[in-house]
């Protein structure tokens, strides 16, 4: 017989999944901290936008609180146990994800699209391959154009041929990323240089690669709709309904029906039931909690979009505007900005939602912001009095 459970239920597994069911560690955040924390959500979604943070920073400040930043650095490059790729997005993975993603990367097309047509007519590709290989670690940086390559792709975002083609080695396995200079530049090294003899020669069937992305993927959602686990390594979901099944049968996954949804749920079998959920945080745009829409809006009823490029006058709430988690429930959207120069975090905007009780959500998202601002280094909190909720804020601030 089917699980039924309630909508309030799914969320605290869902969230429990994240991380958010137990406090913030107190004293002294480690290394082992923020390496037990990406192994527990699976991967970190790459975005470097710094209006106010990068998002992996951003994401581990969520469930960690106050941690020195140079840390995540030295666990992404100086462990041994992660690697960057292509999973949901461009992403922090463990090293023993990357044979599962080996099919992927074989079938890797080339960005920006319609690249392969400049590869095919150019030796550049191969060279630049053979230049890593004797030369080790390189930066796009690092390598000349040869006469007759041109410099840019026209009407392309990424920034130069160079760049362009490393990334295409990345994408397709042979090159792998070995560290990041202060610019957020990645330096790239032949991918068996980088990468553990046992994980980067494992050879794994594609159905049994994708059935473990998706074991590894109900892990860190704690449940889910089949497209909800799809999602997590960016999977066709008519791919992985068939392995799904395949986990249900192995009694990795039980079927559950969800209060209000449509589709069938699928709930892990070591899945955390908490009565009680107390998080406090303000979420990246790329927190695997709100980053496949759909689910954030089943979920959480939050319907969530980043505004960064929607053009000013169409934008609803503001150019980078973040969920506020509190409980189990996400109850106000901020606009964040860090003003560097003045030693200000901006809040532009600030809204509660319908359901939340303003007075409740100002007092919690207060020592959010305070916190955020010490920890980026701010010295004062300002927000603009737009709107009755961020009026009420600014003046808890004052």
């Amino acid at each position: 017989m089917t699980e039924r459970i309630s909508l309030s239920e799914a969320r605290r597994i869902a969230l429990a999944a994240q991380g958010f069911d137990r406090p913030r560690p107190k004293g002294r955040i480690g290394v082992s901290h923020i390496v037990r924390t990406i192994r527990q959500l699976g991967l970190l979604q790459i975005d470097f936008v710094n209006v106010l943070v990068p998002a992996p920073y951003q994401v581990l400040f969520s469930r960690l609180g106050p941690y020195e930043r140079s840390l995540l650095y030295q666990a992404i490059y100086k462990q041994g146990q992660f690697t960057e790729q292509w999973a949901h997005e461009a992403s922090i993975v463990p090293v023993e994800i990357w044979p599962l993603l080996r099919h992927r990367m074989e079938n890797h097309r080339m960005r920006p699209w319609g690249f392969e047509k400049f590869l095919n007519d150019s030796d550049y590709f191969t060279w630049v391959l053979e230049q890593v290989r004797e030369r080790g670690p390189l930066t796009a940086d690092d390598l000349p154009l040869r006469e007759g390559t041109p410099n840019r792709i026209p009407g392309a975002w990424i920034a130069s041929v160079q760049r362009a083609v490393l990334e295409g080695h990345f994408g397709r396995g042979a090159l792998a990323v070995t560290e990041r200079l202060p610019n957020f530049a990645r330096v790239y090294d032949l991918a068996e240089r980088v990468l553990p003899p046992e994980h980067h020669g494992r050879e794994m069937d594609r159905h049994q690669a994708q059935r473990e992305l998706l074991r590894l993927a109900a892990r860190s959602h704690g449940m889910g709709t089949a497209e909800d686990l799809a999602d997590h390594y960016r999977m066709p979901v008519k791919e992985a309904r068939p392995r799904i099944a395949e986990l249900v049968e192995a009694g990795e996954l039980r079927g559950i029906e969800v209060q209000g949804w449509r589709q069938p749920g699928y709930l892990h079998r070591d899945a955390r039931r908490p009565r009680r959920i107390e998080a406090r945080a303000v979420l990246s745009p790329f927190d695997p909690v709100v980053w496949y829409r759909p689910r954030a809006l089943r979920l959480f009823d939050f319907d969530y979009r980043l505004e960064i490029y929607v053009p000013k006058e169409k934008r609803r709430w503001g150019y980078y505007v973040l969920p506020f988690l509190l409980g189990e429930r996400l109850v106000a959207r901020v606009d964040l900005k860090a003003d560097r120069a003045r030693s200000r975090l901006l809040v532009p905007a600030a809204y509660v939602e319908e359901a939340s009780d303003p007075g409740e959500v100002t007092e919690a998202l207060v020592l959010e912001l305070r916190a955020m601002a010490n920890w980026l280094g701010l010295k004062a909190v300002s927000v603009a009095r737009r709107g009755v909720f961020a009026r009420g804020l600014a003046a808890a601030l004052r």
